[in-house]
């Protein structure tokens, strides 16, 4: 089992990886559960997969498990179910000693854990991620957030977990599309600083989507160390490091606002050609080689994730997906920061982009 602990000051917890976990949940949680009663909360997809035998697992330790079951999908990240899952842990009687668990992908994690940082004035939550990009990004660090119509995670808080436990063998029950989502994440760490991480995911990304057991825990082991550095050196994004983790980001939420937060584009492959996005305007900035824009591109699109805007066959311009940009949370004195490469592994924070060049690049892209 790989052990990756996550040194927050005053909150630190471990991140644990083995095939298996889910099977073995109650033991692992067992230390951090005060009473033989815990509360659950997933969601429908989830629950048909693991309920049984995450129940069991809690049982043979003699925990008995409460279960609050949510529809599945981005539209679940709202006010709607986020007061839907306050007022069902109140009735639980949940006090801030507790631990809560959320087991299910990013959509669960971050909309359990806003719901544990309000409840009591913040009770503790236990992080089971079951998708890839859970695993690797949503459920290590503590953002927590929903959607709003105005945005993305725009009403939120840094709530951490208590202990993180990622199974690779929760993939294998995932339709391969949202595998495919997560893994934009995992591209993500090496292109922000670890170039030879991203010549491991051109040699191993078909084989970590084609099911190679091997190659899902090496990358999730990567991507979670890598992001456990980057959020114990700057917890709540104040130093300027954390926000290295919104490469494509900005592009992808926007492209996710103009889709509707809907299936159609799902927040990994929003990701995704947001990257290759960033890329192509770091060139255009005379920021960034070509060919290395080209090679990101090529990967992203070699493992069927999309790497072009005029494939989602949007009704808009340049303009109006600039102007979703403007409801970004790193807006800061009227400018938006943006996340470029100088090249592959050298992604930085430029404070001096002009959004009325974004909008043109854009215009550019929506007919490439």
């Amino acid at each position: 089992m790989a052990v990756i602990p996550v040194a927050i000051a005053g909150a630190p917890y471990e991140v644990r990886i083995e095939a298996g976990l889910l099977s073995r949940a109650g033991e692992h949680c067992r230390p951090f559960i005060r009473k033989d009663r815990v509360a659950i909360v997933t969601d429908e997809n989830v629950a048909r997969a693991w309920r049984d035998k995450v129940t069991a697992s809690f049982a043979a330790v003699g925990v008995h498990s409460d279960w609050l079951v949510l529809p599945a999908g981005e539209s679940t990240k709202s006010w709607e179910q986020l007061a839907r899952v306050v007022d069902w842990l109140l009735g639980q009687e949940v006090e801030r000693k507790d631990n809560i668990v959320a087991l299910g992908g990013g959509v669960i994690g971050d909309l359990t854990g806003f719901a544990a940082s309000m409840v009591k004035r913040g009770c503790g939550f236990i992080q089971i991620p079951t998708t890839l990009l859970a695993q690797v990004d949503s459920s290590v660090g503590g953002k927590t957030a929903i959607n709003t119509p105005a945005g993305k995670n725009l009403v939120g808080a840094f709530h951490q977990p208590a202990l993180v436990l990622a199974d690779p063998l929760a993939l294998d029950t995932l339709p391969l599309r949202d595998t495919r989502a997560g893994y934009a994440e995992v591209i993500k760490y090496g292109l922000i600083d670890d170039a030879p991480f991203f010549e491991w995911c051109e040699a191993n990304g078909a084989n970590l989507l084609s099911g190679d057991a091997s190659a899902r825990e090496a990358a999730i082991a990567t991507s979670v160390a890598a992001k456990a550095r980057i959020v114990a050196a700057d917890e709540k994004e104040t130093a300027g490091v954390r926000a290295l983790l919104n490469l494509g980001h900005t592009f992808g939420h926007a492209l996710e606002a103009e889709t509707g937060f809907s299936d159609r584009l799902l927040h990994g492959e929003g990701v995704a050609l947001g990257m290759v996005l960033a890329a192509r305007f770091s060139v255009r900035q005379g920021l960034m080689a070509g060919q290395d824009a080209e090679r990101i591109a090529a990967h992203i699109a070699g493992v069927g994730l999309p790497a072009s805007i005029k494939a989602l066959a949007l009704e808009c311009n340049g303009q109006k997906l600039a102007d979703h940009m403007l409801h970004d949370k790193k807006m800061d004195a009227g400018t938006l920061p943006f996340l470029l490469m100088r090249g592959i592994g050298k992604t930085f924070l430029a404070k001096d982009v002009d959004l009325a060049d974004v909008a043109a690049f854009l215009d550019e892209e929506l007919v490439r």
